[in-house]
């Protein structure tokens, strides 16, 4: 089996045996590694989540496939949010830089008008 097909939860199950998990789903494991599984799923919400949706897939040959195409499509999402949030970044700092320096313009502008209308009384 393919190793990017082992990793379905990389980040959130170190500890956990991804073949494990695969096998879960395909029915395989006896009752003691199914109770394991089952409780590590009860601390893992994600996991649990993610579990859920895939034991709703009615062709279980394919569980691979499928779990390999969220996998990417999961990557090129994180991608484009991140792409996103790198160039929001950019993109507002110079409008903070000038909405500060024109009220502080403002500002001056504001105090010396006002300075010159009171000494004129």
């Amino acid at each position: 089996m393919n190793n990017d097909l082992l990793n379905i939860l990389t980040d959130d199950n170190n500890d956990f045996d991804n073949q494990k998990l695969l096998d879960y789903l395909n029915g395989k494991l006896s009752g003691d590694e199914k109770h394991e599984v089952e409780k590590w799923m009860a601390d893992n919400n994600i996991a649990d989540d993610a579990v859920e949706g895939l034991q709703n897939i009615k062709d279980k040959k394919n569980l691979p496939l499928y779990i390999e195409q969220l996998n990417n499509n999961l990557q090129i999402q994180l991608e484009k949010k991140k792409e996103h949030r790198i160039k929001m970044k950019i993109k507002e700092y110079p409008w903070i830089y000038f909405a500060v320096a024109l009220i502080l313009l403002l500002c001056i502008v504001g105090f010396i008008i006002l300075r010159m209308l009171l000494v004129k009384r």
